[in-house]
């Protein structure tokens, strides 16, 4: 069991994605290169593609499109401007009271709709880090994102936990992760150790987007984090062509409610350039939103929302 981010459980290489899943090339539209954000992604994801469907709701996440080099004006590169909101690298700092780490570059998933494929500017000088949250007393939360932060070693975040631990004014500590869904083998109990050997509570919000992306492997990963207490959250991304469904966001959160994950957030795209092809427009996310209503009890029905880089927090459109 992999204590850390270990490349050799990761595909890389499209024609070795194509075998094992049995695809048409011919019916494959690739980008002219992908050099700058490659296909990446856990054998276990892989597992649960089911062969020779090109439109399979969990290899659409992952495929590189030939749609990804269409230019629209409205989508940019750094879509939540989070550049303005960096006072030191790696450091997101919108909210008064939190403040977000880039944490690593290292990602066990490469989503095709990533709002981050072209951010670089991860955490260098993590004694800058520290001292910044240290004289902003208002700072009472601290959330670790990246790419993934769980693809640190055990050590490193263990160590970075206990850094953020040692500063009184913070009350609490976040982690989003995908790695419990696309990589379960990273839940092992020296990670357990390392999120809970603080004062922190540790809440964790995994992202998963489609229910069959939940299998036993999930559960078990699921399990052994609610055995040590940690609050767990989910927040999805409405996909066109994957999760643009009443009926597939429903039957996603019955299944992370059953495995004791509260859905969280659906999230609207964050129009980075190249994933306008993901987009679903905020009528047809409003009248989705309706039809869950009708099938689930509304404590299961997220909070739809989009981020508007100009505005102190998230926008909610329903509930």
């Amino acid at each position: 069991m992999p204590s850390k981010f270990n490349i050799n459980d990761i595909i890389t290489n499209i024609n070795e994605l194509s075998q094992l899943l049995i695809l048409d090339k011919d019916k494959i539209q690739l980008p002219s290169t992908i050099k700058n954000f490659p296909l990446q992604a856990p054998y276990d994801f892989i597992g649960k593609i089911v062969p020779k469907n090109i439109n399979d709701p969990l290899l659409l996440q992952i495929l590189p499109q030939k749609d990804e080099e269409k230019i629209f004006n409205n989508y940019s590169f750094d879509p939540l401007q989070e550049k303005k909101y960096s006072p030191i690298q790696g450091i997101v700092h919108k909210y008064p009271n939190r403040i977000l780490l880039i944490t690593t570059n290292n990602c066990f998933i490469n989503c095709r709709f990533c709002f981050r494929r072209f951010c670089k500017d991860y955490i260098q000088d993590w004694s800058r880090v520290l001292n910044y949250i240290s004289e902003h007393t208002t700072t009472t939360e601290v959330i670790l994102s990246g790419g993934d932060p769980l693809s640190l070693s055990d050590n490193k975040i263990q160590k970075i936990i206990s850094q953020l631990a040692d500063i009184p004014h913070l009350k609490s500590l976040r982690i989003h992760t995908r790695a419990p869904i696309v990589y379960p083998m990273r839940i092992v109990p020296k990670l357990l150790d390392a999120l809970t050997s603080s004062r922190f509570t540790p809440v964790v919000v995994v992202h998963c987007n489609h229910p069959n992306e939940i299998d036993n492997k999930v559960t078990n990963a699921i399990k052994l984090l609610k055995s040590v207490g940690i609050p767990l959250y989910n927040q999805s991304v409405l996909l066109k062509g994957i999760n643009d469904n009443a009926k597939i966001l429903a039957n996603l959160s019955e299944k992370l409610f059953a495995l004791g994950i509260q859905p969280y957030y659906l999230h609207l795209l964050d129009k980075v350039m190249g994933t306008q092809h993901f987009d679903v427009d905020i009528n047809t996310a409003k009248k989705l939103l309706q039809q869950m209503m009708l099938i689930l009890p509304g404590y299961l029905v997220p909070k739809l929302v989009y981020d508007d880089p100009n505005m102190a927090t998230k926008v909610m459109i329903a509930p």
